[in-house]
């Protein structure tokens, strides 16, 4: 059994070092939906979260599948607003640092200074 890693799970054909930064358009529009979907996850538990805050009241009783149905109106919701118009922007930011080609000549490709001891 093949080992998959991260940077080739996508790629159905090794890729010449020299041609490593360019990507056919169905692997844009694969990375593009990636990231709206990893948006609309996001946004899903955003909402799960942001509901785990409001306080229940005892003024009604607790209908049985009502959480259920809460969950997936919250994942449908997220894919509409993640889909929709960039979404929030996390998938054009993230789109953008994925996209970026991978430079292997540099020593340290790093913002922060490591302290050598």
């Amino acid at each position: 059994m093949d080992k998959v890693s991260p940077l080739s799970a996508g790629l159905k054909r090794p890729v010449a070092p020299e041609k490593a930064g360019e990507r056919s358009a169905e692997e844009e529009k694969k990375l593009k939906k990636a990231c709206a979907d990893f948006e609309a996850i996001f946004i899903s538990l955003m909402f799960r979260t942001m509901r785990q805050t409001v306080p229940t009241s005892g003024y009604f009783k607790a209908m049985p599948g009502k959480d259920v149905y809460t969950m997936m109106m919250d994942q449908k919701l997220a894919e509409e607003l993640a889909h929709r118009g960039g979404g929030l922007g996390i998938q054009n930011i993230l789109y953008n640092q994925l996209n970026k080609p991978i430079d292997t000549n540099k020593e340290d490709t790093s913002d922060v200074p490591v302290g050598k001891d």
